[in-house]
């Protein structure tokens, strides 16, 4: 299984859109937040805004860089499409499953392997180079953050701009931890 360095970071799904309130899957279509979630966006920039981050990496989709304009208006951001979300295929614009078929490959699609490799580099990248960032990006995204640091992508949906404080294993714990983030 491929890791991440053991270094702490925040990391934010982008606003709700059409998709996320219709429970479909998104994938890679480059869809817009919806009213919710451009205001879900700004409430967070308030709690966002306290803390001056090393580093905000954003996924290149339109919903992920819209949330951090308005979370975060007068910060840089730094654009990554290793940061996207997954290509699903023949499933995109279709139901959200219980449980998702994370591990097969969809027709069409991008292949788990291929998904978590790219995400798990441009994390590590991000790491490597600076210290707490702050990472804007889509569930599937969060689903490979919990397979290499939990062992396996399932669980609750991470809900829309819903922070969540990704810790290293450390002398106060031995795993990685992923709680809610707060200033």
């Amino acid at each position: 299984m491929t890791e991440l360095l053991p270094r702490p970071f925040v990391f934010l799904r982008h606003g709700e859109t059409f998709y996320n309130r219709a429970y479909l899957i998104a994938g890679s279509p480059d869809v817009p937040l919806t009213p919710r979630g451009e205001s879900q966006a700004r409430e967070v920039g308030t709690v966002l805004d306290q803390r001056p981050w090393s580093h905000v990496a954003v996924s290149t989709m339109f919903r992920a860089r819209k949330t951090a304009r308005l979370a975060l208006p007068d910060s840089e951001l730094n654009f990554y499409a290793g940061l996207r979300e997954r290509h699903w295929g023949e499933l995109e614009k279709t139901p959200i499953q219980d449980p998702m078929p994370y591990f097969e490959t969809p027709e069409g699609g991008e292949a788990w392997a291929d998904f978590q490799g790219r995400v798990v580099d441009s994390l590590n990248e991000l790491l490597t180079r600076f210290e707490c960032p702050l990472v804007v990006a889509h569930s599937g995204i969060f689903r490979v953050i919990c397979n290499v640091t939990q062992g396996h992508p399932y669980g609750a949906r991470i809900g829309n701009v819903a922070p969540v404080w990704c810790q290293p294993p450390g002398s106060e714990h031995e795993h990685w931890q992923l709680t809610p983030w707060q200033a």
